[in-house]
């Protein structure tokens, strides 16, 4: 079982920034696709970034020039990073890592709180 622990979150006003962080139990660099979700209150979760194994990265239009996805294989964890912070960024952010060998595996991490507000 992989464990994901997210961090970095927190309150920030906007136009601010925030990096979230994903470590994983489990070596980054064989996952098919790692991305991150968010879901704001009373909506459906919704994903924010998307990074495949072979390095194409896939945005939403509500988040594309402001947020950036990566990840260090060395240190098996994922990275968020969101610029320009709007109120409507405000929700829980969910790391998501799926493989795909030696069988499909997916998991997800307990999510994290960001809070956009002046």
């Amino acid at each position: 079982q992989v464990q994901l622990v997210e961090s970095g979150g927190g309150l920030v006003q906007p136009g601010g920034s925030l990096r979230l962080s994903c470590a994983g139990s489990e070596d980054i660099a064989s996952a098919d696709v790692t991305s991150w979700y968010r879901q704001a209150p009373g909506k459906l979760r919704e994903y924010a970034a998307i990074l495949n194994r072979a390095g194409t990265m896939n945005y939403p239009d509500s988040v594309k020039g402001r947020f950036a996805i990566s990840r260090d294989n060395a240190k098996d964890t994922v990275y968020l990073q969101m610029n320009n912070l709007k109120p409507e960024d405000t929700g829980v952010y969910f790391c998501r890592i799926y493989y795909s060998v030696p069988t499909p595996r997916d998991y997800w991490g307990q999510g994290i709180q960001v809070t956009v507000s002046s």
